[in-house]
């Protein structure tokens, strides 16, 4: 059993699911966060206001899956970023999972 973790903007939400459609996710959980962007410059005098800092409204989904339908998403995410050219891309991640309760 595989952790399958990905974030994205909250305007990614519907793409992310259809991806997991696609990759199989049955089964699935999300959570809003805030995305925080520290683009501060570090000359002063090429950064008018002081703080180009960033908050963007994002979100976490995750799925604890097989390792096939983890790598399926991923590579379907990875496509995906390719295509959309977005200068926040979604990003994916698969953590072993090492212990659980759950018996599939």
């Amino acid at each position: 059993m595989k952790l399958l973790f990905v974030t994205c903007l909250e305007d990614f939400k519907a793409d992310v699911i259809k991806i997991f459609h696609e990759a199989h996710v049955k089964v699935f959980s999300f959570m809003e966060a805030t995305g925080i962007k520290d683009e501060r410059d570090a000359n002063l005098l090429d950064d008018w206001f002081g703080n180009k800092e960033g908050e963007f409204r994002s979100l976490i989904l995750f799925s604890f899956t097989s390792s096939e339908t983890a790598a399926e998403a991923v590579r379907l995410i990875k496509v995906y970023n390719e295509t959309d050219g977005s200068r926040f891309p979604v990003r994916a991640f698969i953590m072993p999972v090492e212990d659980s309760n759950y018996l599939p």
